[in-house]
């Protein structure tokens, strides 16, 4: 005889959601405690609770490079790493690049050949040329134009900061810029 009595709606149990987990990020040279919720990103980790804001978020895709920092210095998109991730590495922002009122001399470059407009990609794009110059394999104009390609720049100001780049790069090198 069949089961005549009306369904029971079955409910789903659901593991309780972490109000929020505690870590330790070195970031600029400094450990920093903070707590968040297990999912943040390192970008909205920067930004929204170490008020980190020079750091900029752009697409939050991974498309625009807007986010890039450095970590063990080596350059990735904030927005695409969780910041749990990050524990026990060290994370560079464009706020520690500069030693006191010396900036970085990349930094310096881009003021010195005008390699911003808006300022808005500057941050991403820097912590990106330094992560470019750490890895070492871009050698000409062209290289650096590719390996650069992940951060946009919608003032066009590329020619500029392909020769920022150079001229920071040739200062390391001990040498001339080449064209």
């Amino acid at each position: 005889m069949p089961d005549t009595a009306a369904p029971t709606r079955l409910t789903a149990v659901r593991p309780p959601v972490p109000e929020g987990q505690t870590l330790t990020l070195t970031i600029n040279g400094v450990d920093r405690a903070v707590t968040m919720p297990p999912w943040t990103t390192l970008l909205d980790a920067l930004r929204q609770h170490l008020d980190l804001t020079g750091t900029k978020k752009g697409c939050d895709h991974g498309q625009c490079g807007a986010c890039t920092v450095l970590v063990d210095g080596k350059r990735i998109n904030a927005c695409l790493t969780l910041a749990v991730m990050q524990q026990g590495r060290a994370i560079t922002t464009i706020e520690g690049l500069a030693s006191g009122a010396d900036l970085h001399p990349l930094q310096q470059a881009f003021i010195d050949h005008d390699a911003f407009q808006c300022g808005y990609c500057t941050p991403g794009q820097i912590c990106s040329a330094i992560g470019l110059m750490n890895e070492g394999t871009a050698r000409t104009p062209d290289e650096i134009r590719e390996l650069m390609s992940g951060n946009i720049c919608r003032c066009g100001a590329y020619p500029n900061i392909v020769d920022a780049i150079r001229t920071v790069m040739a200062a390391q090198a001990g040498g001339e810029q080449q064209p």
